[in-house]
């Protein structure tokens, strides 16, 4: 990058400043289309007062997609709105927006009207006696950057916790700055194993700075749900209901709210309600997916796992309904994992096995996959394997890929019961199963139960010599090679 800009004076300006273009947005597995769809749904349908930023993320977006006259478009309607709002606070609320423009016109090649902005920039920061020439420390900015990460990926959500906390460093009882604390902090509970509660201090701080926000209110409630505080949360999520703002949204959560309390019906009701007003969410089809999953484990249960009659074409309608949300998922974004991994599996439950390979398979072969994600398809995959294929070797085979990813979450220990559970049903058929023997003192060594794991190992030893005497294979050619990785 230094040897970019010694030749290139522009560039090195460029590169001071603080904009989309500076903050390292762009990833491979990002669906542009999909993201785009959802900063136009936000634009449109959620009620705030903090919309400045998402308008220059749209531009952004325009831009990475070849669009460059959209986007300064979109700009000049950016600069127009914040004319309008935020009026005694112009050039600060301007400062991303005119690096916005100045990249975008450099790309453009229109040089003159990109060194006009880089020279907006510059006399501003002079003005606000900045030490550098084409940058300038504006916790206005550390928030518009937080929302911005905010936008693109999960993987991002540290680094806008950071860029939140930064601006609130400066301004603690900044309306915007808590409000985006708390929504980043909401999202990394869902996504963290240690520290389920630690949006819940920063949500209530946000609903009593903004309580008109209904979307902060119903993230409160949800979270109140997960603490088990259910009522309370549910005043919250009336509150949320009874208000008209941000109602897709609110939707969306609320009919989580209902689906976790299993109240299918409600919850039914809600995202159909939001449906209407955002046809094209991949977010929201995947959430109507899984609540029509919800529904076929509820059939099946209630049916004692043998449903027939009004039950067994109810179940059949639950399915076919799953595999027509996931698939509209896939179709408004062909970057959503999870939802592959459930189209895999309603495919497998509607007996659909040769479509069900064909999913766990594409979502397998993406590249840049993350382990949770890559842990989690071999858990379905396994799954699938041995109860709808009715392949125990290749059951095992996949419940080992899991484990050897990462032996330290949640997955890692539905795979190691998955797993154990397999050996031992394959011991109660047959006792001198030396591989199954094996396993199971490998599993034993995981669980840190070293007793039992030395038990299993001599009873596989002393069964496995007299079985190398006859020539007998021990091991499955892919149990050996999943086992020799550990």
């Amino acid at each position: 990058m230094s040897e970019i800009s010694e030749k290139n004076p522009m560039m090195d300006a460029l590169l001071q400043l603080r904009c989309h273009f500076t903050w390292d947005l762009i990833r491979e597995d990002l669906e542009l289309p999909d993201l785009e769809n959802r900063i136009l749904e936000e634009i449109n349908f959620l009620d705030t007062k903090f919309n400045i930023g998402i308008h220059n993320t749209l531009a952004y977006v325009k831009h990475v997609r070849g669009q460059n006259e959209e986007a300064l478009e979109i700009l000049r309607k950016t600069e127009e709105l914040i004319q309008l709002l935020h009026d005694d606070q112009a050039e600060i609320k301007s400062f991303v927006t005119w690096g916005n423009y100045a990249w975008i016109y450099y790309h453009m090649n229109m040089l003159p009207e990109a060194q006009t902005y880089l020279d907006r920039v510059e006399a501003s920061c002079k003005k606000l006696s900045s030490p550098f020439r084409y940058q300038v420390e504006l916790p206005e900015i550390d928030c518009e950057e937080g929302w911005t990460l905010l936008k693109f990926t999960c993987t991002y959500y540290e680094r806008a916790k950071v860029c939140f906390q930064k601006a609130l460093e400066s301004e603690p009882e900044n309306p915007e700055f808590n409000t985006g604390f708390a929504i980043t902090m909401f999202r990394l509970d869902n996504r963290g194993k240690n520290h389920p509660s630690i949006s819940i201090e920063p949500l209530r701080r946000a609903v009593t700075l903004n309580p008109e926000d209904a979307y902060i209110k119903v993230l409160l409630a949800l979270k109140l749900q997960s603490l088990d505080k259910e009522e309370e949360g549910e005043k919250y999520l009336e509150e949320a209901l009874s208000s008209k703002s941000s109602q897709p949204y609110v939707l969306r959560y609320a009919a989580k709210f209902y689906h976790n309390k299993l109240c299918l019906d409600k919850a039914f009701e809600l995202y159909q309600t939001a449906l209407q007003t955002t046809p094209s969410s991949a977010t929201l089809h995947h959430q109507i997916g899984f609540l029509y999953k919800t529904k076929m484990n509820q059939i099946k249960k209630s049916a004692n796992y043998h449903p027939h009659g009004r039950d067994k074409g109810n179940l059949e309608k639950a399915i076919q309904s799953a595999i027509f949300h996931f698939k509209k998922t896939i179709e408004f974004n062909s970057t959503f994992k999870d939802s592959y991994i459930e189209l895999g599996n309603m495919y497998a439950e509607a007996g659909d096995f040769d479509k069900a390979e064909e999913n766990y398979q594409k979502v397998l072969n993406m590249k840049q996959l993350k382990d949770s994600v890559r842990q989690k398809i071999h858990y379905n995959y396994g799954y699938f394997q041995q109860f709808h294929r009715r392949s125990e070797a290749d059951a095992l085979t996949h419940y080992l890929e899991g484990i050897k990813i990462n032996t330290d979450n949640n997955m890692f220990k539905k795979h190691l019961l998955a797993l154990e559970k397999l050996c031992k049903k394959r011991l109660h058929r047959n006792s001198s199963d030396v591989e199954s023997l094996s396993l199971l003192g490998f599993i034993h060594k995981m669980k840190g139960e070293s007793r039992e794991a030395i038990q299993s190992y001599e009873k596989a030893l002393e069964l496995g010599s007299s079985l190398l005497l006859s020539g007998t294979p021990l091991f499955s050619p892919d149990a050996t090679q999943s086992l020799a990785s550990f």
